[in-house]
């Protein structure tokens, strides 16, 4: 029979709903003054079932506020495990008798943090997307924030994250993207800040990006010429006609340029960082004269199960340095852009086949137009033009 109402049922209640919405597969639940959690979990070792099976896991944290916190934590950790088939009841049969959930070493928080990122439904749909996201975002910063502790170990966790986020430079991106590694580790593990994140978010912003030179289309032509390999010279020729990013021309859909397709578009798949969308030839003369309709990708490793989009991306640099290119592979993507707003194509339109907002198409490209651009565009307009200007009357 169910004990009378405790002053804490409310709260379970609603760290219930998050769970449930989160899609845990697991709920709390208080016993007397003690809390528990319960949930569809693998047989024990010492038991006689054979699946898993609705089961409790007593941790022994007792039915305070300070409680229902740890054992909200806890949830997310071994919802973690389970979906990495990784759960071991051997690490949760002793919790019970004493054991300490601040116990569990950094080391294996993040490595709980890292299965729950990866497993977000908004994640786990676009896989090789999450995995380069961890990769370069989250899990540089956490590396050091465990190096940190480690050398630090009278630190507590907030003093190795306070002390993480002062080692990048305050007026950067790195420190905004260590704020948000930092502030999403704190919010998986619910841990209470004394001083907010955003008071080391720094005056970094992406209007500061300084204009880069970007190359002619002239020099995008004549450097082409100059790629010994074939497969290679057909990255270098996709990446300037359709502004692809590195890792998107090894995950695309080229029929129909293997068609004949007179609008020779490429589908970006959605396996890649922005997911699918349509890219058109800018120039669409370069579709013959690069040859792009002959389709010979070098032969890299692709099964994400084996690398990452990062890692490809990394291939396609490394080679342009190998052959000694006069610009970065980055920079024929950024021409393309610049090209798309003098061809007339509408932000809205050249930002989708980029896979990314107007906002930071907007706010990236148009400060990069440089006077050689607005000379060509003035040009164009008045090449166009049918207006007559009105001449002066002589009196």
């Amino acid at each position: 029979m169910a004990d009378a109402t405790h002053p804490l049922d409310l709260k379970i209640e609603q760290t219930n709903q998050r769970l449930k919405i989160a899609q845990m597969g697991l709920q709390v639940e208080r016993r007397g003054q003690k809390l528990n959690l319960r949930g569809t979990l693998p047989p024990r070792p010492d038991g006689d079932r054979l699946h898993p099976h609705q089961q409790r896991i007593s941790l022994g944290l007792p039915a305070t506020a300070a409680g229902l916190k740890q054992i909200e934590q806890q949830a997310k950790i071994i919802a973690a495990q389970l979906i990495q088939n990784i759960f071991d009841w051997r690490d949760y049969v002793d919790m019970g008798k004493g054991g300490n959930l601040n116990a569990i070493p950094l080391a294996e928080q993040i490595q709980a943090f890292e299965r729950h990122f990866l497993a977000q439904p908004r994640r786990a749909s676009h896989p090789a997307s999450a995995r380069t996201t961890w990769e370069t975002a989250y899990a540089p910063y956490l590396r050091k924030l465990l190096a940190i502790a480690q050398a630090h170990p009278k630190f507590t966790l907030a003093e190795a994250i306070y002390a993480t986020l002062r080692s990048t430079d305050p007026s950067s991106r790195s420190r905004q993207v260590c704020c948000t590694a930092m502030a999403a580790l704190a919010d998986f593990l619910e841990l209470t800040l004394p001083q907010e994140l955003k008071s080391f978010w720094g005056s970094y912003s992406p209007n500061q990006t300084q204009s880069r030179t970007l190359p002619s289309d002239e020099l995008i032509v004549e450097t082409y010429s100059k790629i010994p390999n074939p497969n290679w010279r057909f990255v270098y020729g996709v990446m300037a006609t359709y502004g692809l990013r590195n890792h998107e021309v090894f995950f695309c859909d080229y029929s129909a340029l293997l068609s004949g397709s007179q609008d020779a578009t490429v589908q970006v798949l959605s396996s890649t960082k922005t997911g699918s969308h349509e890219v058109w030839p800018f120039y669409p003369e370069w579709v013959e004269q690069f040859q792009l309709r002959n389709i010979c990708l070098p032969p890299l490793t692709t099964d994400l199960n084996r690398t990452t989009l990062q890692r490809v991306g990394q291939q396609v640099t490394l080679q342009f340095r190998r052959y000694q290119l006069p610009f970065s592979p980055y920079d024929l993507r950024h021409a393309w852009a610049v090209r798309t707003i003098h061809f007339g194509l509408p932000d809205t339109v050249a930002a989708r086949m980029m896979g990314h907002s107007v906002a930071i198409h907007t706010r990236t490209y148009h400060q990069w137009i440089t006077r050689r651009d607005q000379q060509q565009a003035v040009e164009a307009a008045l090449s166009k033009s049918r207006l007559v200007a009105p001449s002066v009357g002589r009196e």
